[in-house]
């Protein structure tokens, strides 16, 4: 469906975490320059489909999921419109396209800002992970209804992490100044999870740039959590991962009829 209506449902207190219902936001207003020239990245195609649809069925996925709104390029909302409907979506999902800012802080504030009344959990998605299992979106969903006012996936790292004094020039070398412990570490996805109340307020409170929802909340003061993430839920941001992503949807096509 379109964002021609929207659903209204009776709101329901964030304690019923039961009965809460689940809006997820996507940006996708970004022009993704590492990936190279051409499209902005969202619409860039895997396997024949955009990137974006990609993600947008992976919240809708989600059973708990009854709300999608898509955050577009502010020139290309007709675009992305036109794309929803040309594509099959699951029909219990509602979807909404807005447009986006200059930031990607901007832009999922005017996606919170198109919410209607009565979602009480807000998961906000990458649209350059379109391959995140729903097993990860249902997790999210699952510990903020638990009462976590904030939740992401997470994976351990893998590769030794150095702490680096920023050269003077591109190019030089950079001193080594620390080696944090890789056990304390993790490496963050998305879909991030939220109580709506909370997300709000801390758009409404952080002014400074950030490069995840979960570090505004972190400097509000409340909890963040984190669920297992999924290897296969990694940002496409170069060209190499649009390769990785390819490889990834054509075993799930061939094992699972994806």
């Amino acid at each position: 469906m379109s964002d021609a209506s929207l659903p209204q449902p009776t709101a329901q207190p964030v304690s019923g975490r039961t009965t809460a219902r689940t809006a997820a936001v996507i940006p996708a207003a970004g022009r993704g320059v590492r990936l190279g020239p051409g499209a902005p990245k969202a619409l860039r195609t895997l396997g024949g489909t955009p990137m974006l649809i990609h993600a947008v069925r992976a919240m809708a996925a989600s059973r708990a999921v009854s709300l999608v709104v898509v955050v577009a390029p502010p020139e290309g909302t007709a675009e992305v419109r036109t794309l929803l409907d040309a594509h099959a979506l699951p029909d219990r999902t509602e979807f909404v396209v807005v447009p986006g800012g200059e930031t990607r802080q901007e832009s999922v504030k005017l996606g919170l800002d198109a919410l209607p009344p009565g979602f009480d959990i807000v998961l906000v998605h990458d649209a350059a992970r379109p391959l995140v299992p729903v097993d990860t979106v249902d997790a999210v969903v699952e510990a903020v209804r638990d009462g976590a006012p904030a939740v992401v996936p997470a994976l351990p790292l893998a590769d030794t992490v150095k702490q680096v004094e920023p050269a003077a020039a591109p190019g030089e070398p950079e001193p080594v100044v620390a080696t944090p412990d890789r056990s304390l570490l993790r490496a963050v996805q998305t879909p991030q999870g939220f109580d709506r109340d909370t997300l709000v307020r801390a758009h409404e409170t952080v002014t400074g740039d950030v490069t995840d929802d979960a570090s505004m909340i972190e400097q509000l003061g409340p909890a963040v959590v984190t669920v297992p993430g999924h290897e296969e839920a990694f940002k496409v941001t170069r060209p190499l991962d649009l390769v990785l992503a390819e490889a990834v949807l054509a075993r799930r096509r061939l094992n699972d009829g994806f």
